[in-house]
């Protein structure tokens, strides 16, 4: 487009969003010659939000925010221009979760660039062409969906990946795809079916949860890399413990993922592994619990604290994450106060927008302990928090916890404080 072509593009989309400019469109094309000078000037941020929107666009009307695509070259060049990292990235959440809004449809393909489309289709219509090309494509495909969980609802995320879901199947199920392409198919398909295993638990389908989970398994035990196996594992375990009685079914996913972890190359998950160890055994409780569940943790902290340097894995679990773990600890077998020292400092540092769904279930435990150290008023304060972020992110666990944490308040039933929060919960989260 010519400058003039981006300003009325740029005037039309502001319109169009409801939130006119007011300038003339000489002004506005002044202002697009700015950023394409020989000294040029990074856009402001009104004007990258309209931009953004001019770009996630393709031709045919329909979204394309991934690798290739125009947005994506967007976003490159306004960090050539000096934009933040973290600005960038906020844009494209934005922008996913807007598309995702859009009130024409959930476009599935939309995180697919166009080159990625085109691959995906090529391959499914013929699995002999399948190539690394295709694999990127869906590794790129999970990852994208994954760095999305806490800033999107669940359900939407379910159908983002449905595509990379259902090309797994087919790929897997075809008799003429390359051997040589088979190793890479399991590991993206032990990744994708592990997440899609956990947004079906999110949104309330166990049967369809479970069989995802054991579909991952079955793909990540064929690669001869144990601690792919404990992390699908360890996903299925913590979704195990909140839809299924007693903690029998999880504890034994546990003992298998550390089983694995311990077997396999990367002390992340091994670390990762031990906390929930550490958790399960806590909540089991009897005679040796405490003992049980401290060593696990001393075996975690050893892990993470050593050298993480080529470590396979991608893992996000950090001290942070170990810390609430540290907390569940002490709620259930050791003190009430160090158990909210705990959680106080994980909550602190779980700040980025992944970490909101582990936020809002660290800060629900950290209300328990304040109940436990005899300070009901406080604790429910801290629930308001809860309700805000679980119905932000949608997170079952989180829902579950709070609620939990609210029958622990019975005995105030009858305070207004109390009944605020009784509000505050059916205004969110209807229950």
């Amino acid at each position: 487009m010519s400058l003039a072509d981006t300003a009325r593009a740029l005037i039309d989309m502001a319109t169009r969003l409801g939130q006119p400019l007011g300038s003339s469109l000489a002004s506005v094309q002044r202002t697009v010659a700015r950023w394409e000078s020989a000294r040029p000037i990074v856009p402001s941020e009104r004007y990258q939000l309209l931009l953004a929107h001019l770009y996630a666009r393709r031709p045919d009307g329909e979204t394309a925010l991934g690798s290739g695509s125009d947005f994506a070259e967007l976003l490159d060049a306004l960090r050539h221009l000096g934009e933040g990292e973290q600005a960038v990235a906020e844009l494209r959440r934005l922008l996913v979760r807007t598309s995702t809004d859009d009130s024409n449809g959930l476009d599935l393909l939309a995180l697919l660039g166009p080159q990625a489309r085109t691959t995906l289709a090529t391959a499914l219509a013929d699995p002999r062409r399948a190539d690394e090309a295709l694999l990127d494509v869906m590794r790129t495909g999970v990852s994208d969906v994954n760095r999305e969980v806490g800033s999107l609802p669940f359900v939407r995320l379910q159908l983002l990946l449905a595509p990379v879901v259902e090309s797994c199947r087919r790929l897997l199920l075809a008799d003429d795809v390359p051997a040589s392409l088979l190793p890479g198919l399991r590991t993206v398909t032990a990744q994708a079916y592990t997440l899609a295993g956990r947004l079906a638990f999110e949104t309330r389908d166990d049967a369809a949860s479970h069989s995802l989970y054991t579909s991952a398994t079955e793909a990540a035990g064929k690669l001869g890399t144990p601690w792919r196996r404990a992390m699908v594992h360890m996903s299925h375990a913590l979704v195990t413990l909140y839809s299924t009685p007693g903690l029998e079914g999880a504890r034994q996913l546990v003992d298998a993922a550390v089983r694995d972890a311990r077997a396999g190359d990367s002390i992340i998950v091994r670390a990762r592994a031990h906390a929930l160890q550490a958790e399960i055994t806590a909540r089991a409780g009897g005679q040796q619990a405490e003992r049980q569940a401290r060593a696990a943790l001393s075996l975690a902290w050893y892990d993470l604290d050593g050298d993480h340097s080529g470590d396979p894995s991608t893992s996000s679990f950090t001290a942070a994450h170990l810390r609430g773990f540290e907390g569940v600890t002490s709620l259930y077998v050791g003190d009430a106060t160090s158990a909210h020292e705990e959680f106080a400092r994980s909550a602190a540092a779980l700040t980025r927008p992944r970490d909101q769904v582990q936020r809002a279930i660290v800060t629900t435990d950290q209300a328990l302990a304040r109940l436990r150290l005899g300070d009901p008023k406080s604790a429910a304060a801290l629930l308001h928090e809860c309700v805000d972020a679980a119905s932000a992110t949608g997170g079952r666990v989180a829902t579950i916890r709070l609620r939990h944490a609210r029958r622990q308040l019975r005995p105030w039933r009858r305070e207004d404080w109390v009944a605020d929060l009784d509000d505050h919960m059916i205004d969110s989260l209807g229950a």
